[in-house]
C-alpha cells in the first residue's frame, strides 16, 4: 500500500505540473498498468505568496504554509513538500510543526550532487535562493559542498527570467541563450555541475544545454516523494 503523498503547490503552477507529472509516471513505471501515486495537493495563489515575498514578510508565509501542511497531514499526507525552493526559506519552520517529514528540497538534492561526487554546483534560482543563506549556507555546512552563485547582474537576470516568463508560461529562446551563456561564465569559474535550483527554470535549460552535469531540483524532489511513498526509501540528511 503507497504512503499518501502531500504537495503544497502553485508556487507557481507551471512547476506544479511537472510534480504531478514525474511522481505518477515514476509510480507507473514502477508497478506497471493503470497505477498512479496517492497524492494531495493544496495549490495556492501564487499572487499571494509573490506579495510576502516582496514585503519580506517570511513569518506570516511561513504561518500559512504551516497552516496548508498540518491540513494535509490531517487529510492523510505522509509526507509534505513544498513544491519550490524558494519557499525552503521557511521549511524548518514548517517542518517543526508537522508530525510527518517534510521532504526537503535541498537535502534531496544535495544527496544527488554528493553521489555524483561533485563539488561546485553553479546555483541557478530566484534572487532568494541564491542571495539568501537557506539555501547555500545549507549545501555547505550540512553537506560540505561549495556552491557557486552567478555575478549580481547575472542573478538579476535570471529572478526576471523565471518570475516574467517562466511563472507566466512563456520559455524565449532569446532568455535560454542568455542563460546559457551565464551557465558557460560559472562554468569557467570552476563550476563542475549545475543545480536548476527554481522549479521551473528545467522549462528553459535541459541537460544538452551545457557540458556541466544537471542536477533538476523539481524532479529530483519529486522522487524523493515517489521513493517515500513506495516505501523505497529515501536517503536522509546528515545531522
Amino acid at each position: 500500500m503507497q504512503r499518501t503523498i502531500g504537495l503544497i503547490g502553485g508556487m507557481s503552477w507551471e512547476s506544479t505540473v511537472i510534480y504531478y507529472k514525474e511522481i505518477n509516471e515514476i509510480v507507473r513505471q514502477r508497478r506497471g498498468g493503470l497505477a498512479s501515486a496517492d497524492i494531495l495537493l493544496r495549490s495556492v495563489d501564487f499572487g499571494d505568496i509573490v506579495a510576502l515575498q516582496k514585503a519580506g514578510e517570511w513569518r506570516q508565509a511561513a504561518a500559512y504554509l504551516a497552516r496548508i501542511a498540518r491540513q494535509l497531514v490531517d487529510a492523510g499526507a505522509s509526507c509534505i513538500l513544498i513544491c519550490t525552493n524558494t519557499m525552503h526559506v521557511i521549511a524548518d519552520i514548517v517542518a517543526a510543526e508537522l508530525s510527518v517529514p517534510l521532504i526537503h528540497i535541498v537535502d534531496v538534492t544535495a544527496a544527488a550532487l554528493l553521489a555524483a561526487f561533485v563539488k561546485r554546483p553553479l546555483l541557478l534560482g530566484t534572487r532568494y535562493t541564491m542571495e539568501q543563506p537557506f539555501y547555500c549556507d545549507r549545501l555547505r555546512q550540512r553537506f560540505g559542498l561549495s556552491p557557486v552563485v552567478p555575478a549580481e547582474h547575472e542573478r538579476s537576470r535570471i529572478h526576471d527570467v523565471i518570475f516574467e516568463e517562466l511563472c507566466c508560461g512563456t520559455v524565449s529562446d532569446h532568455s535560454r541563450q542568455e542563460v546559457i551563456d551565464i551557465i558557460a561564465r560559472g562554468r569557467a569559474r570552476g563550476a563542475d555541475a549545475l543545480i536548476l535550483g527554481c522549479t521551473e527554470i528545467g522549462l528553459l535549460i535541459a541537460p544538452e544545454h551545457t557540458q556541466l552535469p544537471v542536477f533538476d531540483s523539481a524532479r529530483l524532489h519529486a522522487r524523493a516523494a515517489a521513493d517515500f511513498a513506495e516505501g523505497c526509501g529515501w536517503l536522509m540528511p546528515p545531522p
